[in-house]
């Protein structure tokens, strides 16, 4: 079953920046379909692929941050060729 999941890692405090740099690399690293944006993040792919890259690297995340929070958005298809025809 193909997904489509947005995210959007927020770290409460100051220092945010290196946090999120950090998930977003360790996602491109993991040979999904990432496609970015200065948002979110969107991951395209197998149902138990994608969430277990994401358990993984959400947890890593939590780790390395004081206090944060992610927004997570799961779509049951393959959004990854989307273009707005309007």
């Amino acid at each position: 079953m193909k997904i489509s999941v947005e995210l959007t890692l927020s770290p409460l405090q100051d220092d945010f920046e290196p946090k999120v740099i950090n998930f977003i690399k360790k996602l491109r690293q993991s040979g999904l379909t990432i496609k970015e944006t200065p948002l979110s993040t969107q991951v395209y792919g197998e149902y138990d692929e994608v969430m277990g890259v994401l358990n993984e690297e959400i947890k890593n995340a939590f780790e390395a941050i004081d206090r944060g929070l992610i927004h997570v958005k799961i779509v049951k298809s393959d959004l990854s060729d989307y273009a707005a025809d309007f």
